[in-house]
């Protein structure tokens, strides 16, 4: 390892960090439950707590046609045992025709999610198909003239990851590498995020008489520094993401930009799941509330801001698993609230939000980028002969 960073002695230019501007937050929208609301009361309930994006795990015509015309901008699912149908260019065409183009732009379909947490599925025959059913999806919108505007990508769960600490040892599991190469050069080539379902909640509650709740949490607390890169985390969202950013590089493809598709914590948990509660749930998405309304980036990317979608909307009483599964959500079926995540305040405190005075942020996301310029350019470099087709 000492060998591997000692290497590291140029800085070539990379152009896609930019600091952006508050941008909005993103909600899952599940619909596993029996007495959740109309999706017409789905949209005024989005327009009063300020989330302008959302996530579904289907295509509801419902959802689709209720959300016509509003500003929230919506990610749809192929469902997961789809994915050998639409491998086919004909089968993928026929469904962005039947479940995409009647819709679009009328609702603002901004991304298709194709499956969910394939590459650690139990049906492990699924991720054989994954790539060539992008790809289908992709070539399906282009040749209806919708690739421009809506991204095609799969959202992968921490357990791709064979490891993950500290961040920057980062790196697949040896058994998906051959078909990530390939998914993560799909994602270069059309410009498309990489989606990880980050939950510091089920690191915590699977050893958290040696992870910090403080630090799960997204509340103040010393952190921790990569030995390899000196970089400081002061929260377990940020050292995931990063570690997924790390593996993502190990592999050639480094300005793949990597967004949370799924993060949140349960704030009810049968007794043996620590940490499930309605107040560490109203702490962890109040903090992460906080700091995506700052427009933070994560300590290797820290001027580009990590977007994020919570989940989940609502309490789903049909969800199978540990009661856990069923009180992910910030709000009840009926619309109350499970617990206040100060979402009337957080839009218009956002100008007054700071985790860092702005000079030392500015020195700080100075070094940090000369920092994640370097590995760049190694990670780049060692790699690239090896890139396949996909």
């Amino acid at each position: 390892m000492a060998t591997f960073f000692s290497r590291i002695a140029v800085i070539i230019p990379i152009f896609f960090l930019s600091l952006l501007g508050v941008s909005s937050v993103g909600i899952n929208y599940g619909q596993l439950g029996n007495n959740l609301p109309s999706p017409g009361k789905v949209l005024n309930l989005l327009n009063s707590t300020k989330f302008t994006k959302a996530r579904i795990y289907d295509t509801n015509p419902q959802i689709l046609t209720a959300f016509a015309n509003s500003n929230i901008e919506l990610i749809v699912t192929i469902e997961n045992e789809m994915l050998p149908v639409v491998v086919d260019p004909q089968q993928a065409l026929q469904w962005v025709s039947t479940h995409i183009k009647p819709y679009f732009p009328a609702t603002r379909i901004t991304g298709i999610a194709v499956g969910n947490e394939v590459f650690t599925d139990d049906d492990t025959s699924l991720v054989g198909y994954l790539v060539p059913a992008v790809v289908s999806i992709h070539g399906a919108l282009a040749q209806l003239g919708l690739d421009r505007y809506i991204q095609v990508s799969t959202p992968s769960s921490q357990a791709v990851l064979e490891q993950s600490y500290p961040p920057s040892a980062g790196s697949f599991k040896p058994e998906v590498n051959g078909i990530m190469w390939q998914f993560l050069q799909f994602l270069s080539e059309t410009n498309s995020p990489f989606w990880i379902n980050a939950y510091p909640y089920f690191a915590y509650k699977g050893d958290a008489a040696n992870i910090s709740l403080d630090y799960a949490l997204l509340k103040p607390n010393p952190g921790m520094v990569d030995p390899n890169t000196k970089l400081h985390y002061d929260n377990m969202l940020y050292a995931q993401v990063d570690a997924v950013l790390f593996a993502i590089a190990k592999m050639g493809y480094a300005a793949i930009e990597v967004r949370v598709s799924e993060t949140g914590w349960p704030s009810k948990g049968d007794p043996e799941e620590v940490g499930a509660s309605v107040q560490n749930a109203e702490v962890y998405n109040r903090n992460l509330l906080k700091r995506q309304y700052s427009n933070e980036g994560t300590p290797l990317r820290p001027n580009m801001r990590l977007e994020a979608y919570l989940f989940a909307l609502f309490n789903e009483d049909l969800k199978p698993g540990p009661t856990s599964e069923r009180n992910y959500g910030l709000f009840q079926p009926d619309m109350t609230m499970a617990y206040n995540v100060g979402l009337s305040d957080l839009g218009t405190a956002s100008a007054s939000i700071s985790l860092t005075s702005s000079g030392t942020k500015a020195a700080v996301i100075e070094y940090q980028s000369l920092v994640y310029l370097m590995f760049v350019y190694l990670l780049t470099f060692q790699v690239f002969m090896r890139r396949r087709p996909y």
